[in-house]
């Protein structure tokens, strides 16, 4: 939700509870002008504080009604205010009667200004009325008797009022402020949420179509060269390589649709981890001739899916890097349960690697990037003399 969408609400808001203040400016307005046209003063002075009600009720209905629901910026209110300071004051010493428009004005200058300045401005029309009083009468008018009292209670009230109001105001528009920032706070966790979820989905197609499609992929290409170089001196073996190219463009056929459907992998889906294992080890020794060991632990923990699935692409990394890089004779796989944790094994005496070399790869990264999503550890050991070493633990 964008902060235009919570201004509205909040004007929404102020708008259905505005009425009650329409209705008590509208009956103090006409009563105030009724009191006025029966009061004794001269018909001038009363036409003169009656025009003044009027211009102030006019001048609310066309422009002052929207300013004070927030819809001009400060110089409108200003103008206002200065306005309604004046016809206030004339229609107050036009007629001493006319006092009763402050149920009205002062409520209005407590809206339109600060705290401060409203309380100045509230303060000098409340004079107004005994100043009135003193003019019309002279200071032996029996009507300050009254009227000084009555000003100092109007004095006070027309304070507490009016800080009170600008109180509520005030917390009203820091909760709406608060409401905004924890809206734009939230907007901000869902986008980077989101960004979050693309950025985890991509890294582990990407995880996916290396361990799966690529490889399998790298297989057929090799298998397709073994072809070509055999296909004029031994028929046999090239029936052989053409047996298994197909079985692993089957295999990537079937991962590829798992894949779309966001299922377990295909040697998962139709049979057990160890199985899955064995598949790729001889997969490697069929394609490569390396001489391959497999030991598999007769009882295995029962593993999550997600667990196995890290495994069992583990075990594919390894086979891989074992084709692609190691020109390695002898290849040992060992998957057993070690202390509460299922521990996958797989070491060669090939060329080995330097650690410290840069791998532009995704293998290694993708393998321990896997791991941690599992609670999972992988090491990777790179012998002086040659040879790799590789193990993945997961908890069971």
């Amino acid at each position: 939700m964008d902060e235009r969408s919570t201004v509205n609400r909040t004007d929404d808001a102020w708008r259905r509870s505005y009425w009650a203040w329409e209705v008590l400016f509208a009956v103090a307005c006409v009563a105030t002008a009724l009191l006025v046209l029966f009061d004794d003063p001269a018909p001038a002075a009363k036409a003169v504080a009656d025009g003044a009600i009027a211009a102030m009720a006019l001048g609310y209905l066309v422009t002052g009604r929207h300013i004070v629901q927030g819809e001009d910026n400060g110089t409108a209110r200003v103008l206002a205010s200065t306005a309604l300071l004046l016809l206030t004051a004339t229609a107050i010493f036009a007629a001493t009667t006319a006092s009763f428009v402050l149920f009205f004005t002062a409520p209005l200058l407590f809206m339109l200004l600060e705290l401060r300045p409203a309380v100045v401005a509230t303060t000098l029309l409340i004079l107004c009325e005994p100043a009135s009083a003193v003019l019309a009468g002279g200071w032996d008018s029996p009507n300050l008797v009254i009227l000084l009292p009555m000003t100092a209670i109007l004095l006070v009230f027309s304070v507490l009022a009016g800080k009170f109001t600008s109180d509520v105001l005030r917390e009203s528009s820091e909760r709406a402020r608060l409401i905004r920032e924890l809206e734009e706070s939230q907007a901000e966790v869902e986008r980077l949420s989101h960004e979050a979820g693309t950025a985890a989905e991509r890294e582990r197609l990407a995880r996916e179509i290396h361990d799966t499609l690529a490889q399998g992929f790298t297989s057929i290409v090799a298998l397709t060269q073994a072809i070509e170089s055999e296909l004029d001196t031994d028929p046999a073996a090239v029936r052989k390589h053409l047996a298994l190219a197909g079985a692993t463009a089957r295999e990537n056929l079937a991962e590829a649709r798992t894949m779309v459907a966001a299922l377990t992998p295909s040697e998962l889906a139709t049979g057990s981890l160890p199985d899955a294992v064995r598949r790729q080890v001889n997969r490697l020794a069929e394609e490569t001739g390396i001489a391959v060991e497999c030991e598999v632990d007769s009882v295995l923990p029962p593993l999550r899916t997600a667990t196995e699935v890290v495994l069992l692409r583990a075990a594919q990394e390894a086979l891989a890097n074992v084709r692609k890089h190691a020109r390695a004779s002898r290849v040992h796989v060992r998957l057993s349960a070690v202390d509460g944790t299922v521990r996958l094994r797989v070491d060669d005496d090939g060329c080995g690697f330097s650690s410290q070399a840069p791998t532009s790869g995704f293998g290694l990264r993708g393998m321990r990037s896997r791991a941690e999503t599992v609670g999972g550890r992988l090491t990777v050991r790179a012998g002086e003399s040659g040879g790799t070493g590789l193990e993945l633990e997961v908890p069971a």
